[in-house]
């Protein structure tokens, strides 16, 4: 699945063609994916698109009248063609802009949305119960700290969980642990303050780089261009099972936590 990188590269990447530019022309090829596309999105038709926003691995696109809330599921993705592109056949719903350019949502799995929104995003189901996203100020250890008194679950669980944090998907939370430090199946109510304040600031940091590197490399994910990202070439956890590990060459141990790959160090990780 796209994770927060992924979404945010995908953002930045459309914004200049989309950004305060008239949607001239909605398709929609195939209205059945995980929450079905509307037919009120018809409404976006002729508006100005004023700003593209993220929240967690949701964009939204801010118009006159309403918002498009757009989720990329398991392996979609949003592209800018041209117009003459030949549609592909996971290719659901078009927005002609008026840069001259298409914006595409691949979703072979039909597990995304396209939907439409007249009320104020925050207030939909979807985003309403979200937790901090974690790059702003309001999210840090302390946060974690106190969320996680008297919690036995698993650390790990615990910052995967977008009702704690929004974003913090496998392959970063492996990763952040691992910097940090920490077992990711020690129980979150016993970590010190200390300990969460250095988690909360290697999630910061590794979620910062991987955006700037263009996202993580997965099998079905490209950004706005089609091209993929890089940041998977440097993952010290993710993947690494078995491996040697890069600080003490000890094996790496993998595990399945809730159905996920984790993977730690036994000697670094505690």
């Amino acid at each position: 699945m796209p994770e927060l990188p992924e979404v945010e590269t995908t953002r930045r990447g459309i914004l200049d063609a989309v950004q305060d530019h008239c949607v001239l022309k909605i398709s929609v090829h195939n209205p059945r994916l995980r929450w079905p596309v509307p037919p009120e999105l018809s409404d976006l038709e002729g508006q100005q698109v004023r700003t593209i926003t993220r929240r967690g691995k949701y964009l939204l696109l801010e118009a006159e009248t309403g918002t498009a809330l757009i989720h990329l599921g398991m392996s979609g993705s949003l592209r800018l063609v041209s117009p003459e592109t030949p549609r592909k056949t996971h290719d659901h719903v078009e927005l002609l802009m008026d840069s001259g350019l298409t914006l595409r949502l691949h979703d072979p799995r039909r597990f995304g949305c396209f939907l439409w929104l007249t009320t104020p995003p925050s207030e939909h189901p979807l985003l309403a119960k979200l937790g901090p996203e974690p790059l702003e100020p309001d999210f840090d250890g302390n946060w974690l700290f106190r969320y996680s008194r008297g919690r036995s679950a698993p650390v790990k669980s615990i910052i995967m969980d977008s009702h704690v944090v929004v974003g913090v998907g496998n392959i970063y939370a492996n990763e952040a642990l691992f910097r940090a430090g920490i077992h990711p199946l020690r129980a979150a109510g016993r970590i010190s303050a200390l300990r969460y304040e250095r988690l909360a600031n290697e999630i910061k940091a590794i979620l910062a780089y991987a955006i700037e590197k263009g996202g993580t490399t997965l099998r079905d994910f490209v950004n706005s261009q089609g091209e993929p990202g890089y940041f998977q070439l440097e993952l010290d956890a993710y993947g690494r099972g078995g491996l040697p590990c890069r600080r003490c060459q000890n094996a790496m141990k993998e595990v399945r936590l809730s159905g996920r790959s984790t993977v730690f160090c036994p000697r670094c990780q505690h």
